[in-house]
């Protein structure tokens, strides 16, 4: 059995006060340069860590309030953090963790020690247990997430989205918690990408426009 490793302070330590508070911010805005992990099996751009946590936080909202289930704000927060590791681990894909490990709690506990956010680390360790709604709401929005965006791909012409349609039915049916996020999965792939901007356009909303 190999020896659990020691939680190191990561520059600082819970009785650090807020001394390591704007070395936190640098390191959370250090997250717009960490590639996604599936960029290598894309070879196209896809939204940063940051963007994704931002479309997951709605998502986790989303399937919230059609579930019934789940307090908000604690939604909230496991969702602005549930990627924030990976400042320190990276963004592994699925192919990677078959042969890598990472140590996602340690990491946390280091980027949040000597910081004003020391309690978000129990709602990250809340989220990476799996063992209430609001952690199974969040990773089914880290979930769906992914297939919001191979939508947008496959507007775009991509054809790899087509080809993982099967993998992709299979984490619906095996992965995802709640019966509201297997039904917004349904929907999304009826769903108009472009919809939303061509029923919003000036033509339509402004009956003097090209007058």
């Amino acid at each position: 059995m190999k020896p659990k490793r020691k939680m190191s302070s990561g520059g600082g330590s819970a009785s650090g006060g807020k001394s390591r508070d704007l070395e936190f911010l640098f390191e959370i805005g250090s997250l717009r340069n960490i590639p996604r992990a599936w960029v290598q099996h894309l070879g196209v751009p896809v939204a940063s860590n940051l963007e994704h946590m931002m479309r997951v936080v709605f998502l986790a909202l989303l399937i919230t309030r059609r579930e019934g289930k789940g307090d908000e704000s604690t939604i909230i927060r496991m969702a602005l953090v549930h990627d924030l590791a990976e400042t320190r681990t990276a963004d592994l894909a699925y192919v990677h963790k078959v042969y890598a490990d990472t140590h996602d709690l340690r990491a946390a506990h280091d980027l949040f020690s000597g910081t004003s956010f020391i309690d978000l680390e129990a709602i990250h360790t809340r989220y990476k247990k799996r063992d209430s709604i609001e952690a199974k709401i969040v990773k089914d929005a880290d979930n769906l997430d992914i297939d919001l965006e191979l939508k947008e791909l496959e507007e775009q012409g991509h054809k790899l989205p087509t080809k993982w349609r099967a993998m992709r039915k299979f984490v619906r049916d095996k992965k995802l918690y709640t019966k509201t996020a297997k039904k917004i999965w349904d929907e999304l792939q009826k769903a108009n990408v472009a919809r939303w901007h061509m029923e919003a356009n000036k033509w339509k909303k402004i009956p003097s426009a090209g007058k």
